[in-house]
């Protein structure tokens, strides 16, 4: 593989920029397992109707924007390479929620940054700084704890695919940290188009009842929106913070599940939550003091 020189750090109303963007997107995202927690369709059903929804409407978006032929014109291998993974990690999401509990999905997820970090490492070099690795630990801690409360749940696929998924958009992360010029929204179209052939052969979405096509088809708006923002934000910061951010979704996703589906979370899993929260703002200090001595971000 050709050596890639690590990128340049971002401007400052760029980073912040950036900051926010994955913020909406890691709460938007927050959600998922209510949708798909919500309806009786099986995984794959669900699957299809929320690829249909967020490919129409990452469409609309597209054409209204009027990025239609910019995104085409840069559409190329590495493109193709972040639609993959995407679809790869959907494929997991969904099925996770449906064989272990929205708990369990989020703070497998919450591993992210570490997983994010290594690659982004690896691949370009982009070392994360002291305080972002001892924040991310501090998020591990509140995982730890999480999942000592769910020891012996018997929910081992549902985890296993989370694992999957988690690895899956570290992975997407780092592809926009060293291809930031690739295109945003046509990946995710693409993603979302792929898996639409297997979920049509394996969860028979025409039985789906109607009220249900309904719901999963705001889901395809809800992943959309997620989609955008989280893919705008992530090529504006470095993929650990972009995956520490997303930790976000830790302690409110529980949360929903709580009040929508009467899911109640484990006192571990609460305490759990509450460290990641921590983490995360702890993080967002640090990055301000950098910015005000004028130190480049997440180096």
């Amino acid at each position: 593989m050709t050596a890639i020189s690590p990128p340049r750090p971002a401007a400052p109303l760029s980073h912040l920029a950036g900051v926010a963007l994955v913020c909406v997107s890691a709460v938007v995202f927050s959600t998922a397992g209510i949708f798909t927690k919500a309806v009786d369709a099986n995984a794959w059903s669900v699957i299809f109707w929320r690829g249909a929804g967020a490919a129409i409407l990452s469409m609309g978006f597209l054409m209204m924007r009027g990025g239609f032929r910019d995104e085409v014109s840069r559409f190329g291998g590495v493109a193709l390479l972040a639609a993959v993974v995407a679809a790869s990690g959907t494929a997991a999401f969904i099925p996770a929620f449906k064989l272990t509990t929205v708990t369990n999905v989020v703070l497998i997820w919450a591993t992210a940054p570490f997983v994010a970090a290594a690659l982004a490492w690896l691949l370009i070099g982009e070392r994360p700084g002291l305080k972002i690795m001892l924040t991310s630990l501090l998020a591990l801690a509140g995982v730890g704890l999480t999942l000592r409360g769910s020891v012996g749940s018997g929910q081992l696929a549902g985890d296993l695919l989370a694992l999957w998924m988690t690895l899956m958009m570290a992975a997407f992360y780092v592809i926009y940290r060293i291809w930031p010029g690739t295109p945003t929204v046509l990946p995710n179209v693409l993603a979302s188009v792929i898996l639409l052939v297997p979920g049509w052969i394996l969860g028979g979405p025409m039985d789906t009842d109607g009220t249900e096509i309904g719901i999963l088809l705001g889901f395809g708006l809800v992943f959309a929106v997620a989609s955008i923002t989280l893919t705008e934000g992530a090529r504006r910061i470095p993929a650990a913070q972009t995956a520490l951010l997303g930790a976000l979704e830790t302690p409110l996703a529980p949360l929903w599940a709580w009040l929508l589906l009467s899911e109640l979370p484990t006192a571990w899993a609460v305490a759990g939550g509450m460290l990641v929260m921590v983490a995360v703002i702890l993080s967002q200090t640090t990055f301000r003091r950098h910015k005000k001595e004028g130190v480049s971000h997440g180096h």
